[in-house]
């Protein structure tokens, strides 16, 4: 007998967790039944209290993942399908429930048989040796895993066989015969779970700084750079949070599948480490500011808190909020430096930063239509409500501008300005970037927020550099 042919009589078992997909199931049926229940965890505790493979049976009772975007991985993939071809036996032997086993057996059709947890009984580690020796006997069948949990199956499997970065598993287990190479978590995928990119959003807090004409106080300037941070470090907490709320309709979205926690990249059970963590150190810092810039700092994380459970499902309601964190950093800048914001600051504002709120459901609707057609939907809204969310966001977009025009008519401007005729020029290049903004959301080449956007893209750049040199011109 040939060693291929020895093979196709040895049956494959691979794990779910972590190896066949790049995510823990558990986990995300945990935030996904909190996500819904959000005072559930109380639920969670008498499961748990009950042992594990009740927890995982009630998660799995309560919620329904949608295993067909799992991020799978396609190396395991592969090498299941070429053992299948050879006609070896597949079976899928997983710690999870057999509920989610079964469904993902029933998704990709490779599988002989699955062996998995119930609401008796916790299959992992030793207990799955067990079953495993038990059905197939000892060194009667290979075993393909990932992690410390595998070890007990891997020692009395006939191949031990890891999904991960090259090399022998460290510690105690057996021999690994094989190993499946597959992209391990980089640094990089921490930085852009973070989205330290979305950081340039809190250089708002230098807006009433500018306003005021007091941009070279070198001491003000610190105190900004530190909220700075510390807006930053609390921001990212609340991606973190959102990431995790949606993370399955990201793995639907043509573009949010790739971010780190949709794509297994950074896994969830380290992105619930890191999010008090990070939330903690910018509140901490917030504090040592001062009192007042803490309450804004709070406000904002308790309003994303609001809106990744309930607001963002609401329509109009939620792009008001999405307006509202924009506002927020404008009054921590104020509050951090001690300056009172004007009327006109302020209305301008709204205005603005409504129809950015806009903009940014409005390219996420066009986005979607590419995927799901008519049928498309982006949070509350569905296609049929574009032209209506174009024409709110466009008009909230020009009445800023319109309220700009009134400012530099006032008398505030004669007496802030040198030269204020030229900021004239302002409502131009104002009227002409949101204009482009809207357009460019219409062509659907807008796929992240419109702040970032306006970063990245070479014609609103030139815009705001133009604007910038008015404003200066006019001092």
């Amino acid at each position: 007998m040939t060693a291929a042919d020895n093979d196709a009589a040895i049956p494959l078992a691979v794990d779910l967790d972590e190896t066949l997909v790049a995510a823990d199931t558990l986990v995300e049926g945990a935030v996904l039944f909190l996500k819904s229940h959000p005072f559930g965890f109380l639920k969670m505790l008498g499961w748990l209290a009950k042992g594990k493979q009740c927890l995982k049976a009630g998660i799995a009772g309560a919620v329904t993942l949608d295993v067909a975007d799992l991020p799978y991985r396609a190396e395991v993939l592969d090498y299941l399908r070429a053992a299948r071809a050879r006609g070896r036996r597949i079976v899928l032997a997983t710690a999870a429930n057999a509920r989610i086993a079964n469904q993902v057996a029933a998704h990709l059709g490779l599988f002989d048989d699955v062996i998995a947890s119930d609401a008796e009984l916790n299959l992992a580690g030793e207990r799955k040796r067990q079953r495993l020796v038990a059905v197939f006997g000892e060194k009667g069948f290979d075993y393909i895993g990932s992690g410390r949990a595998d070890i007990a199956a891997w020692r009395s499997a006939r191949k031990a066989i890891r999904v991960g970065r090259g090399g022998a598993w460290p510690g105690r287990a057996a021999a690994i015969a094989e190993v499946i190479e597959v992209r391990g978590t980089k640094p990089t995928d921490y930085l852009k779970a973070l989205r330290l990119h979305h950081w340039l959003k809190n250089l708002l807090l230098f807006t009433p700084l500018i306003a005021a004409h007091r941009i070279t106080e070198g001491a003000l300037l610190a105190q900004l750079g530190l909220a700075f941070l510390a807006f930053g470090l609390c921001s990212s907490s609340v991606y973190l949070l959102n990431d995790l709320l949606d993370i399955e309709s990201d793995r639907h979205h043509p573009h949010k599948r790739d971010r780190p926690l949709a794509s297994g990249r950074v896994p969830v059970k380290r992105a619930l480490v890191l999010l008090p963590l990070l939330l903690g150190a910018g509140l901490g810092l917030s504090v040592e500011l001062s009192g007042e810039f803490a309450m804004v700092v709070a406000s904002y994380v308790a309003l994303n808190l609001l809106y990744s459970l309930r607001f963002k499902a609401i329509a109009i309601l939620d792009v008001l909020v999405l307006a509202g964190f924009y506002a927020l950093r404008i009054i921590g800048g104020s509050v951090v430096i001690g300056v009172w914001l004007s009327e006109w600051l302020l209305t301008f504002a709204m205005f603005v930063f409504l129809s950015l709120a806009l903009v940014k459901r409005y390219a996420e609707l066009m986005t979607m239509r590419a995927v799901d057609g008519a049928q498309a939907r982006a949070r509350g809204y569905q296609f049929d409500d574009a032209e209506l969310l174009a024409a709110f966001g466009a008009s909230a977009g020009f009445v800023a501008v319109l309220v700009l025009a009134l400012y530099i008519d006032s008398g505030t401007s004669h007496l802030l300005y040198a030269r204020p005729q030229a900021l004239w020029a302002l409502c131009i290049l104002l009227l002409y970037w949101i204009s482009h903004l809207w357009l460019m959301a219409h062509r659907r080449r807008m796929d992240d927020d419109p702040l970032v956007f306006t970063l990245r893209d070479p014609v609103s750049r030139v815009l705001i550099g133009l604007m910038a040199l008015v404003y200066l011109f006019a001092l």
